[in-house]
């Protein structure tokens, strides 16, 4: 879901626990962690050579091209709740739907992936 942020987005009339968790969780896929090997900063730097070395897209390119290519992004309401996430806070052409809704509509599809 964090990675579906708008970077500058804000949310409107949160609540303080909902405003502890917006500021914990990264805004957007530029702010996620590239690498668990962090060593001083030399991991996600080397994530991000390799990456550029044998052509690979950093991951706000990816989804943006995703969504060029008609690919939808659903976003959970429940989870969006219990992460006091708000609509305006995601990036545009987010569709949002219940877990039910998700997987009533991937039934008969052949690549499903929920996150």
């Amino acid at each position: 879901m964090n990675a579906l942020r708008k970077s500058d987005g804000k949310g409107h009339n949160k609540n303080f626990i909902e405003k502890m968790f917006g500021a914990m969780m990264p805004k957007g896929a530029a702010r996620l962690p590239l690498s668990m090997m962090n060593m001083l900063g030399a991991g996600p730097a080397m994530i991000k050579g390799i990456m550029k070395k044998k052509h690979v897209d950093d991951l706000d390119t990816m989804i943006q091209k995703a969504q060029k290519a008609g690919v939808r992004f659903i976003a959970c309401t429940m989870s969006m709740d219990l992460m006091g996430i708000k609509e305006e806070e995601l990036i545009d052409g987010i569709e949002y739907a219940g877990v039910g809704t998700y997987i009533a509509s991937n039934e008969n599809a052949g690549t499903t992936l929920f996150v």
